[in-house]
């Protein structure tokens, strides 16, 4: 009967569980598993530390782009075989989660993965996935596990407009759906209401000393209608200094040869950070 199971879930890997699709495969739902029994092993009194001491139990996972883009309909895509920036700062986050609960489980992990990934925590079509990263922040602020931070360390409002998905409507397969289209339209109006606030190399120089392992470093950008271009856990190695434990698009999840600081001036377009604490 369990092998019958597996058959089935490898077939049709879009299932309702918690009352919403997922897509996971037999394989990813086993690294769920064998990742929440890994570790449970850890210990640290201090949540960020613990976050830390999860994601670099991804070092060396291959980087993959787009793992999210899967099927005709969204779901909730479960994968730990490749990750890029956002989807590892997610799943760490998740696992951080799973491992403060007295039952951890796969299902756990569901539930946690959704209420990060989604707005208000619920899967609700494409357009409910936290698409911008700055929003991101701010819905899982609501929820109480960040902080945004990032006026503390010297940050500075931004006059800008987010409209990079619908001004390349092109670039994303799920807004050919005007259903879609219209609830990234609609996102995008809101986020206009929404101050953008930015530490600037400058100042983040000035102030590294604030920031802390765990903390999370989104890379904000010039580029018109975008917010930020990529994502990671700020860490402090043994000299002392902040680098960044991220998901490269230069290969796998690694922690930046160089401190952050240094890491951005290398970063076409980069014009500072934002910072969310975790809770």
């Amino acid at each position: 009967m369990k092998q019958v199971v597996i058959l089935l879930f490898a077939l049709f890997p879009y299932v309702l569980l918690q009352s919403q699709a997922i897509t996971c495969s037999p394989e990813n739902r086993k690294a769920v598993e064998d990742k929440i029994h890994t570790i449970s092993g850890l210990e640290s009194d201090d949540f960020a530390m613990e976050l830390v001491a999860i994601g670099k139990t991804f070092l060396g996972t291959p980087y993959v782009a787009k793992t999210l883009e899967v099927g005709q309909e969204e779901s909730l895509v479960i994968t730990l075989e490749g990750l890029d920036c956002t989807t590892y700062v997610e799943n760490v986050l998740a696992f951080g989660l799973v491992k403060q609960l007295q039952d951890p489980s796969f299902n756990s992990f569901v539930q946690s993965l959704e209420k990060i990934r989604y707005r208000d925590g619920k899967l609700n079509g494409y357009g409910s996935r936290l698409h911008y990263f700055t929003e991101w922040i701010s819905d899982n602020e609501k929820k109480g596990l960040v902080q945004n931070i990032t006026a503390s360390l010297g940050g500075e409002e931004v006059d800008k407009t987010l409209n990079f998905m619908s001004v390349h409507r092109d670039l994303y397969p799920y807004l050919a759906d005007d259903t879609s289209f219209e609830q990234i339209l609609e996102t995008e109006k809101k986020l206009k209401q929404q101050p953008l606030c930015v530490v600037s190399q400058d100042m983040l120089a000035k102030n590294e000393d604030i920031l802390q392992s765990g903390d999370i470093i989104a890379l904000a950008t010039s580029i018109d209608g975008l917010d930020v271009t990529h994502t990671g856990f700020a860490i402090r190695t043994t000299n002392g200094r902040i680098h960044l434990l991220h998901a490269s698009s230069s290969g796998v999840v690694e922690i930046s040869k160089l401190p952050l600081v240094d890491y951005l001036k290398k970063i076409k377009n980069n014009t500072g950070v934002v910072v969310a604490r975790p809770l």
